[in-house]
């Protein structure tokens, strides 16, 4: 059996899916991780491979010549950067979402991918989740007929402790987090209906975090832990409320897409809970998740025929694994890719067009809610 030898770029939180790469004795084994933080890297040799190669600097993973295979973790603003650099360098690539922070950088990877004539897939992984794949299976049957109303809500409980404590608080290092965090959701909406945005208009506003506390601030040196709602204990977490913060904690977005499709988005990071609760309304009747009770609730209208006679109820059973066992999914389908080149459940394109739906809103919402055009220009379209 080949093996497919494994590099990883950023060694923070989202490394933990490596151990899903990391079969010595399969398909696919992880051999080397860079990352800036050296105690980062220690901390990954003792969890995931302790004879693994570890640098500080991506190049000299990049270089060499027992990689495959690259996944790119590292922060967003870096996915571009890192993604090209390793598809120059040979490599297959997995990049986590958002592929870029801009348009114009999501479609500087796919000429960059065109050129290297190597595999890159994103990590859509909602996707993979057994929920996502229940109600796109029920929109494919045609069982709501056409689709003609998408509405989503995204309950982002504990958002400050997710994003406003470090550097997703900064629109230069996300452009705003309806890419890093609506990433998920504005494909999620493009996959079950299986169409593109192509205007938007956004309202949004910074109604919580962010404020007048120094930048320099950290939640275990201040004055006020006692008594702040998001004080973290963390080491060196920066202040929710400091000055720097500049993207939107509350956002709303309106989508017109093809075939006709109105869809709304809406955002909001400082819920008690935390929940997707999505809706897609068809000509023959519709469907809608509770994440919370692992259902998927599917209303019939008045059709003359026997569907309209009951409804549906679908239970999502639990599988193995983080994110509700897709990640072992994705990880196992970019393995798949590189292999054998057999097609997973995403594409680069897709992954430019959540990105290009999350910058024109973020147009929208910082141009006072105008109307935007969302770019469809890329020669490298597959849906």
């Amino acid at each position: 059996m080949q093996t497919v030898k494994m590099g990883i770029i950023g060694a923070g939180l989202r490394s933990g899916i490596a151990k899903y790469w990391h079969h010595p004795d399969g398909d696919s084994q992880v051999v080397a991780v860079a990352d800036v933080a050296a105690e980062k890297l220690k901390a990954f040799q003792k969890n995931i491979n302790e004879d693994a190669f570890i640098t500080t600097d991506y190049r000299k993973l990049l270089a060499r010549d027992d990689i495959d295979a690259v996944a790119v973790l590292s922060p967003d603003f870096l996915h571009e950067e890192h993604v090209i650099a390793a598809l120059q360098a040979g490599k297959h690539v997995y990049s986590e979402k958002p592929l870029a922070i801009t348009v114009e950088g999501c479609d500087r990877i796919l000429e960059e991918q065109k050129k290297s004539g190597k595999h890159l897939m994103i990590g859509f992984n909602m996707r993979y989740m057994s929920m996502y794949q229940t109600m796109k299976g029920i929109v494919d049957s045609g069982t709501i007929g056409d689709i003609k109303a998408v509405w989503v809500r995204h309950f982002v409980g504990h958002g400050g402790y997710f994003y406003y404590h470090d550097w997703h608080g900064n629109s230069k290092n996300t452009t705003s987090l309806l890419l890093q965090k609506g990433s998920h959701d504005l494909d999620v909406i493009h996959w079950i209906t299986g169409a593109y945005t192509k205007k938007v208009s956004a309202f949004g506003s910074l109604d919580f975090f962010g404020g007048d506390k120094p930048n320099d601030l950290s939640c275990p040196t201040c004055s006020e832990k006692d008594v702040c709602t998001e004080y973290s204990a963390h080491t060196l977490v920066e202040c929710a409320f400091r000055e720097e913060i500049d993207v939107e904690d509350n956002n709303m977005l309106i989508m017109e897409m093809e075939n006709g499709i109105k869809a709304s988005y809406l955002q909001c990071h400082f819920t008690p809970d935390y929940q997707r609760n999505y809706t897609f309304i068809g000509t023959k009747g519709r469907i809608e998740n509770s994440e919370l009770e692992g259902k998927v609730y599917v209303k019939t209208r008045k059709s003359h025929s026997w569907h309209e006679y009951s409804d549906i109820t679908y239970d999502i059973k639990k599988e193995k694994g983080s994110h509700g066992g897709a990640d072992p999914k994705i990880c196992k389908d970019f393995i798949d890719l590189v292999l054998y080149s057999k097609k997973p459940l995403t594409t680069p394109f897709a992954g430019r067009m959540s990105v290009a739906v999350g910058c024109a809103a973020t147009e929208s919402i910082r141009s006072g809610g105008k109307v935007v055009d969302v770019s469809q220009e890329s020669t490298l379209r597959v849906n």
